[in-house]
């Protein structure tokens, strides 16, 4: 198989990918990858997104994308459990993160899709995978919908006490799913703003607490020996502190992935997955491990209160009275960008498993200003469904929901190495079929390093972690054991429907040679190699 263009079109006559769902109706080519040739795409009408996120659009998406109230108030719980030694928890779960995004940017910058790690794991795994993984990826987006919808509201309730909590979480919801209708450039714009307020909190942050460490600001608390107490040293805890932490300092890094899914959408797409992945080491450095340094330095690890954002302890160390309010405001501002991004994430997800034939196929309809308007309905009608659920039955249905969302992450990070692990060899294979040179499908690539050997650390590092959560305490036993069944269940979904493809596709390659030719809802043969893959099957 040949390398995309820069646009990420397949040039004609590639090769069909390896392992892919190839669904037909009426004859034609429903699956992603067949979407797509170098003379553009070749879509029905009412099924092409608008291109239309700008470079400054990804840029803030990435920049601000992993910061969320995991590192604004979770931190707090992660900074008790380990002491000091919280700072390798983050370095830890950073160098993880980082691996990752290079993998996933290694396919990604050959191909940039809407789908992502779901579409790769059906190239490179098989449709079982991509199915299994996209349906998870978007029930973990939906219910995050409902938790962020509900914590924004908390905060807003605050302040005007007279209004019931469930009024603000409808009308929050039903903003940004308008924002999301009205055209892809709108969640942009939102996600622009946020980002903005985000990253330049995070650093007006970090400059304080500088001025505390220097004393410019006096205070009695800032000293590098707050690093290293004589009551319990640098990691009070032991390793078993450090790996009680790993879990919520990983899970708050969920999320850097959704830049590679928007750069589908923009005017570069493999350009703007380039900046994404080649910007996430510093953005990890800078907003989490040198935010959570300077927090540790000013003060003592033990006057951090869980629950209580740390930034809001350390501003409040600095005699700046009205902290509180400026991190409610801060953190109403990630929830609300997480909301938007969980709204989108989740119906662009369904927006590529419909293209592949795994999901309904009324969620490939696009509006005329390029969203994909089903997708996003059914995507926020479950988010408000979580926020009701939430109130009316909190302890039983929506815990289910929110421990079912556990363990998520991590299930994807594995799939994306997986997916890289095999992703080489496979298109080496397409590449020699189609007489080709191999080093062709790469070239210009972002390229992921030690490879295999640093892929298969993560690997067995990532399955590692989800051993563990089985003995880390009773909540995170609720939380893998739930995620486990969910994964079971959409993973033998994925192989019945990937069975149902290959009788289908048997029946479809005899059809021809009896005349009958394919029908409508009927699954084709990949295209042969040399053939338009978005041409339609001809019939005699």
């Amino acid at each position: 198989m040949t390398s995309p263009s820069a646009d990420g079109q397949i040039p004609e006559g590639a090769a069909a990918p390896h392992t892919e769902a190839v669904f037909t109706e009426k004859g034609r080519d429903l699956s992603e990858r067949g979407h797509q040739s170098r003379r553009g795409p070749a879509l029905e009408q009412g099924e092409a997104l608008a291109n239309t996120l700008k470079p400054r659009h990804l840029s803030m998406i990435a920049l601000g994308g992993v910061i969320g109230a995991g590192l604004l108030v979770a931190s707090s719980t992660a900074i008790l459990a380990a002491g000091p030694a919280v700072i390798l928890a983050y370095a830890l779960a950073g160098v993880v993160v980082v691996l990752v995004m290079r993998m996933l940017g290694e396919m990604a910058s050959i191909s940039p899709e809407t789908g992502s790690f779901s579409a790769y794991a059906t190239r490179f795994i098989g449709p079982w995978a991509g199915l299994s993984i996209g349906w998870l990826y978007w029930w973990f987006w939906v219910v995050v919908v409902g938790i962020e919808a509900t914590a924004a509201a908390v905060i807003i309730s605050g302040w005007l006490p007279e209004v019931p909590q469930w009024i603000p979480a409808l009308i929050i919801t039903l903003v940004f799913l308008i924002a999301n209708l009205i055209s892809v450039k709108s969640f942009g714009e939102f996600e622009f703003w946020f980002a903005s307020i985000k990253i330049v909190s995070i650093i007006i942050f970090i400059i304080v607490g500088a001025l505390l460490i220097a004393h410019v600001i006096p205070n009695n608390t800032a000293t590098f020996g707050n690093l290293a107490p004589a009551d319990g040293g640098f990691a009070p805890f032991g390793v078993a502190g450090i790996l009680a932490a790993l879990l919520p300092v990983i899970f708050s890094m969920f999320g850097a992935e959704v830049a590679t899914i928007a750069a589908g959408e923009s005017e570069q797409p493999a350009q703007a997955v380039r900046k994404a992945v080649n910007s996430v080491v510093w953005r990890i450095l800078l907003f989490y491990i040198g935010s959570i340094l300077v927090v540790l330095i000013v003060l003592p690890w033990d006057q951090i209160t869980a629950g209580v954002s740390p930034f809001v302890t350390m501003l409040n160390a600095a005699g700046i009275g009205w902290a509180a309010l400026a991190m409610d405001i801060i953190v109403l501002s990630a929830l609300l960008s997480t909301l938007n991004a969980s709204l989108y994430t989740a119906s662009r997800m369904a927006f590529s498993l419909s293209r592949r034939g795994e999901a309904p196929k009324a969620f490939r309809k696009v509006s005329k200003r390029g969203t994909p308007y089903v997708a996003i309905l059914a995507s926020a009608v479950v988010g408000l469904l979580s926020v009701v659920l939430n109130y009316t039955t909190p302890e039983y249905v929506f815990s289910f929901l929110v421990n079912s969302t556990g363990a998520v992450a991590i299930f994807v990070w594995i799939v994306i190495a997986v997916s890289q692990l095999r992703s080489r060899r496979i298109l080496a294979e397409d590449a020699v079929a189609a007489g080709e040179d191999p080093n062709a499908t790469t070239k210009g690539a972002i390229r992921m390093w030690g490879f295999p050997w640093l892929t298969w650390v993560v690997i067995v590092a990532l399955s590692a972690l989800l051993i563990y959560m089985f003995f880390a305490g009773e909540t995170r036993l609720i939380e893998v054991t739930t995620s486990f069944i969910i994964a079971g269940i959409s993973i033998v979904a994925g192989v019945v429907v990937q069975r149902k493809q290959k009788r289908e596709r048997a029946a479809a390659a005899v059809a021809p040679a009896s005349g009958t030719g394919t029908g409508s809802g009927t699954v084709s043969t990949a295209p042969a190699p040399g053939s338009d893959p978005t041409s339609t099957p001809s019939t005699k």
